[in-house]
């Protein structure tokens, strides 16, 4: 056994957001580590894209509630007394921001605060893991990385909210947790693909849903460029650098990127295409915008976690994109959930590389 699987079998880890489309990936990998997760999303008649969770039928403690409610995070953290928290629970999306920017406020801002302040009063939690964003960098439309320092802003309400997230946990950080108490991380990472999202306006699974009802899929800016990557590349950061916070070790505790090799930042018509190549089916075309701002041109600069972390990307792209087709096409036509098999892919796959924490 790896000293990263060491890292988290038999750890008591709280996970937030379980039931979404990163949290269920992370929620399947923990428990192949063997920790003993327990999971907080928003009760089940709220939690409208949870379709992955509940097929996977993983054993976690399944435990529903909102973060804006701080008592119940603070009985929470009481009674599960966890070692590591990952944060993931959020509102996610940037275009329901405009139509409802109050819960993104609240979810990703007081949401946050809630739970490191539960974090703060329970005894006993070692590290804490808050994911964000790359739409936190105050987006200069320019052709290279945003680095961890660079400025932090927003336009949208989610991108906002989601930089004033960083501006939370730095506050923890340095107010109450510089000397001792949990060592706290944000991670950012953004445009992530894979199997299992059924989230409302992301351009995969509205594509599927396209599919599945024998529609056209209306592309609203195809020459829009992004960094993508599969799910389970963000997610072995998030965990290897759990793994680093474990440890003690206090140089780690701040913000870093996770984003893909320099050649899979693509627009949005280079992926819609390359998706094709691995199922015809799908179909789409553009559409005229609706005038809601969103960035045309974005990038990370993962320099510091490949160097500090020795982190680095598995897949390619085209594997990338062929594993979230293969998964999305066996889910439509014969009902499968391909998770756990392409966890192990991409495990085995990391070994052969010499992934550090394979």
């Amino acid at each position: 056994m790896t000293a990263f699987a060491r890292s988290y079998q038999g750890r008591r880890v709280l996970l937030t957001g379980h039931t979404g489309f990163k949290g269920s990936w992370l929620a399947a990998w923990l428990v192949e580590l063997g920790a003993e997760v327990v999971g907080f999303s928003l009760p089940c008649e709220q939690d409208g894209n949870a379709d992955h969770w509940a097929a996977l039928r993983l054993p976690v403690t399944d435990l529903r509630g909102d973060i804006r409610d701080a008592s119940a995070l603070q009985r929470l953290l009481a009674e599960q007394q966890p070692d590591i928290v990952f944060h993931l629970a959020a509102q996610s999306l940037v275009r329901p921001s405009y139509r409802q920017p109050l819960d993104a406020w609240s979810s990703n801002v007081l949401g946050t605060a809630n739970l490191l302040e539960a974090c703060r009063v329970t005894p006993g939690v070692a590290a804490v893991v808050v994911v964000t964003t790359d739409k936190v960098y105050a987006n200069r439309e320019w052709p290279w990385g945003y680095r961890e320092c660079d400025e932090l802003a927003g336009h949208d309400p989610y991108s906002a909210s989601k930089a004033a997230t960083e501006l939370v946990c730095d506050s923890y950080r340095k107010s109450f947790w510089q000397q001792s108490g949990p060592l706290l991380a944000t991670a950012r990472a953004g445009n992530v693909i894979g199997g299992g999202d059924w989230a409302e306006d992301r351009l995969i699974p509205d594509l599927v849903r396209a599919v599945q009802t024998g529609q056209t899929l209306q592309i609203r800016s195809p020459s829009s460029t992004r960094p993508w990557q599969h799910v389970l590349e963000c997610l072995s950061g998030y965990l290897l650098l759990g793994q680093r916070l474990l440890e003690g070790d206090r140089s780690f505790a701040e913000a870093w990127n996770f984003g893909p090799a320099p050649e899979a930042n693509r627009s949005v018509a280079e992926i819609l295409q390359a998706l094709r190549e691995h199922w015809p089916a799908l179909s789409w075309q553009a559409a005229s915008d609706d005038g809601l701002h969103e960035a045309r041109l974005l990038y990370l600069d993962s320099a510091k976690a490949r160097s500090g972390l020795h982190w680095a990307p598995v897949w390619s792209l085209h594997t990338a994109l062929q594993m979230t087709a293969e998964w999305y096409r066996r889910s439509h036509e014969r009902g499968e959930v391909y998770t756990r098999e392409q966890l192990l892919h991409f495990i085995n796959a990391a070994r052969q590389v010499g992934c550090v924490w394979a």
